[in-house]
């Protein structure tokens, strides 16, 4: 079988939908109807005035319309490409009506494109008020916060254990959807405004818990989330079995292996991580890669654009089936995957119908590597040594200030997004980061405190 040399295989990771020209842009901006009530506006977490940056758009206003872009959405460069506008601010456009709606997803990118290609710098830092918050995280939510604390007057530290700041959105999402560069310039944003980044640094290796409480005034706990759980079957350690984050992650810091040259693979689960795993494998050379999952189409957690997008690359889908163990050779190398077929009953705690085994319903493939991707683990270990209140990893927060059990740490983000609902929005995380900062600012006011 003839090799694909690591060049080859890197070009299969440059970005796939290209940015709206510059005709089109003015075009679709001239679309628009400037809606003075405009749903698309109540349709997006962070509230982005959506008919304004348009607007500028139209008129030539590109850094004014970066700017009202990114003033409500700390990492709308990123958003741009990962949001499922179809569900959010195209799914309320009022020309769903009539024709079809503004393609708001693909301005968006062109507005903050031309800002990132001109090296726009876009905000600047707040008079400092002498108060100092640490961060722990430096995902979407945690630059959110920064971002805006910084805004406020706040001097910021954020504490962040990889290489480089941008959480998910740095290693998380694949190359072809997001290329690095994008979320390296949101990072570079947040540090012009005299934020602190300090990358490689964990908390409660590097530095403590209760070093963070005693040095600043008030602590932000923004980390996402960590490593796929185990799947519980035998078979999980042999050679050829991958954690999906640390396999996307891996595509995107350079290391891309050609061992899936020819390969069949399959993944398990069926979350936006699961399908990102199997288009990763897909360019990676692989002749066959399937999804497995035990529930079915309607309950799989992964956006409509992700799943399609799976099928146009000729990702199978395999509903109703679970593994139950991973075989190897001698060698300890992956050989086969047994599963077993599935049916649904009724409805567990968490809303969902529970999946159950079909008795006698065994069956084997033969595989060369298998992908787990059934969600991630909580930052258990962390979150205790803050000593604040958390059910299973999940974060207690006042909803309305984001205070925990401990008045000085604050949280957003993954931290105290809820078991059973899904794949967690980068959207979202950033508005929670804009409300944490708020909240905290508001309470740090208070002549109570």
């Amino acid at each position: 079988m003839a090799r694909i040399s690591l060049n080859d295989l890197r070009k299969n990771f440059e970005e796939v939908q290209q940015g709206l020209s510059e005709r089109e842009a003015i075009e679709e901006a001239n679309r628009c109807l400037y809606c003075y009530d405009a749903p698309c506006i109540q349709a997006c977490p962070t509230g982005i005035d959506i008919p304004k940056f348009i607007k500028k758009i139209a008129s030539g206003n590109l850094k004014g319309s970066a700017k009202t872009i990114m003033s409500s959405n700390p990492v709308g460069a990123s958003c741009a490409r990962v949001c499922p506008t179809e569900e959010l601010c195209e799914g309320a456009c009022v020309l769903n009506h009539a024709t079809k709606p503004i393609m708001i997803g693909n301005l968006q990118r062109y507005a903050t494109d031309w800002a990132i290609q001109n090296e726009q710098v876009l905000f600047q830092a707040g008079k400092k008020n002498g108060k100092t918050v640490a961060i722990v995280g430096g995902g979407p939510a945690g630059l959110s916060a920064a971002r805006e604390l910084a805004l406020l007057g706040y001097k910021v530290t954020i504490f962040e254990a990889a290489n480089e700041a941008g959480g998910l959105n740095t290693y998380g999402i694949v190359s072809f959807r997001l290329p690095q560069r994008i979320s390296f310039w949101e990072v570079q944003q947040v540090k012009n405004l005299d934020v602190e980044i300090r990358t490689n640094t964990t908390v409660g290796i590097d530095i403590s818990a209760s070093e963070l409480l005693e040095k600043y005034d008030r602590v932000v706990l923004a980390v996402g989330m960590g490593k796929v759980p185990m799947l519980g079957i035998d078979g999980e350690e042999l050679d050829g079995v991958y954690d999906a984050i640390e396999f996307v992650k891996g595509t995107k810091s350079g290391t891309l292996p050609d061992s899936f040259v020819g390969k069949n693979i399959v993944v398990i689960g069926a979350g936006n991580t699961a399908i990102d795993a199997a288009t990763c494998s897909i360019r990676l050379g692989a002749a066959n890669v399937k999804v497995m999952y035990r529930r079915t189409e309607t309950e799989m957690t992964a956006y409509d654009f992700e799943y399609e997008f799976a099928k146009q690359d000729g990702v199978e889908f395999r509903w109703l089936t679970a593994p139950t163990r991973i075989i190897g050779d001698e060698n300890g190398k992956v050989t086969a995957i047994e599963c077993v077929r599935m049916k649904l009953k009724q409805s567990g705690k968490d809303g969902r119908r529970l999946p159950v085994p079909v008795a006698d319903s065994e069956y084997i493939i033969s595989v060369d590597a298998v992908i787990k991707a059934i969600g991630q683990m909580r930052y258990k270990s962390l979150i205790e040594q803050f000593d604040v209140e958390h059910n299973d990893g999940v974060v207690t927060v006042n909803r309305e200030t984001y205070q925990t059990s401990d008045p000085k740490i604050f949280a957003c983000g993954d931290l105290i997004f809820g078991k059973g609902n899904g794949e967690a929005m980068v959207v979202t995380a950033a508005q929670q980061g804009k409300e944490v900062a708020h909240a905290l600012h508001k309470l740090c006011k208070s002549p109570q405190l």
